[in-house]
């Protein structure tokens, strides 16, 4: 599957990932607080008509409703025994989804983050965190995933762990880190050293990238880090939160129009992103931009800081910085 994924990027150039999950899903009526996977079980035709609603708008990946699909997060919802039966229906969903038309549509894994802090900044240990990513993992790959998609990453330890509990499946994986207005990540990770973490692997993710983070630009400057920094080495992701999060009276509205995602996927595929899409506040009408925007472009010049924040907004300062990250101890990872 590995060979398939990567094969599909090279015939098309680019592929174009889905929009939101939970967004989506706040307007077929979730309830603030409550986990998104139950409705694998509770609502799945609303799960399905979200995976389908991308596919139908040109989506050459959908991924599964279980970015919180782990047992330190379902904990929170009493539903911490469930991680196997709510992440395999996320996946059947997905897959159902993926195989209405008549075109290749692969079906990623969503993994996020644990929401506790591993050590040593937190109290988790790695072998506990690796167990839960494993479980999960495992899950998606028994549920029909083609790959397995972490994303929203902000440390070293969780990005070994998550990438740990991938290799002990058979599938291919995409890491993503989310990179604030200070090109970093929550634990300060800047794209560069994210990428160099990624290369340190015994079993390394097929495509690295960013995602969500704050707007279009922070996560674009982002993936042209990466790419500049290290050309060539994997294929890059840009999927990036539709416009800058705002909060109207007592819902958070983000401000890119249809048309802004359209200007937004090109730049993103000028900077060597291979894979690009939307996150938080991306509907259909966005992913039928973006397609529209992939399918018409043209090569051009990588972008300068200056040129995307003329586009897209403002971005952070990516001046070289010399490196903190430590490097941690890390179970060494093979498929074979």
């Amino acid at each position: 599957m590995s060979e398939s994924f990567v094969s599909a990027i090279g015939e098309k150039g680019c592929l174009l990932m889905d929009g939101a999950t939970g967004t989506n899903l706040f307007d077929m009526g979730l309830v603030s607080g409550d986990a998104p996977e139950l409705w694998n079980d509770e609502h799945p035709d609303r799960v399905l008509a979200l995976n389908s609603g991308f596919v139908q708008a040109g989506s050459d990946v959908v991924l599964t409703n279980s970015f919180g699909g782990n047992a330190m997060r379902l904990k929170l919802h009493g539903a911490e025994n469930r991680v196997a039966e709510l992440n395999e229906k996320s996946a059947e969903i997905a897959r159902s989804a993926a195989e209405q038309g008549d075109r290749k549509v692969f079906v990623a894994g969503s993994i996020g983050p644990l929401g506790e802090l591993i050590e040593p900044v937190g109290t988790l240990g790695q072998e506990e965190a690796i167990k839960a990513f494993t479980e999960q993992a495992l899950a998606l790959e028994r549920g029909g995933c083609d790959l397995l998609w972490i994303e929203t990453i902000s440390s070293q330890e969780e990005l070994i762990a998550a990438a740990t509990g991938a290799a002990s499946t058979e599938l291919p994986f995409v890491a993503c880190g989310s990179f604030d207005t200070n090109g970093r990540t929550m634990m300060g990770i800047s794209p560069a050293e994210f990428v160099e973490i990624c290369l340190e692997m015994d079993v390394q993710p097929v495509a690295v990238g960013s995602n969500c983070g704050v707007g279009p630009a922070q996560t674009v400057a982002a993936t042209l880090e990466m790419s500049n920094a290290y050309p060539n080495m994997f294929h890059y992701v840009a999927k990036a939160n539709c416009g800058i999060p705002v909060w109207e009276g007592t819902q958070i509205r983000y401000t890119a129009t249809p048309e802004q995602m359209f200007v937004y996927a090109q730049i993103a595929r000028s900077t060597g992103a291979t894979i690009v899409g939307g996150c938080c506040g991306t509907r259909t009408e966005h992913v039928q931009q973006m397609r529209s925007s992939l399918d018409q472009y043209r090569p051009m010049p990588k972008p300068s800081m200056t040129f995307i924040s003329e586009r897209l907004g403002e971005v952070f300062d990516t001046a070289p910085v010399k490196s903190t990250r430590k490097r941690a101890s890390r179970r060494r990872t093979s498929k074979h």
